[in-house]
């Protein structure tokens, strides 16, 4: 897992693939706060945009992912 910071644009992500893989899909599982997916349906990363203000509260929100998850390597 890696987690990126850009304070330009106060944007957090959140990666469990390798860094630049492409989605093929995103759903937004809380306002401002999108999930990508590969074509396999396995998760890539999370984006928080506005993180200074949305990690400022707390937040939670749910991911539904296939049993088992594979993380890559």
């Amino acid at each position: 897992m890696k987690i990126e910071y850009d304070p330009m644009r106060d944007l957090l992500y959140l990666w469990f693939a390798t860094p630049g893989a492409k989605a093929a899909r995103t759903e937004t599982v809380s306002p401002g706060v999108h999930a990508d997916f590969d074509r396999q349906g396995r998760i890539i990363g999370i984006e928080v945009l506005d993180a200074s203000e949305v990690l400022h509260e707390k937040i939670q929100f749910e991911v539904q992912l296939p049993t088992p998850v594979a993380l890559p390597r």
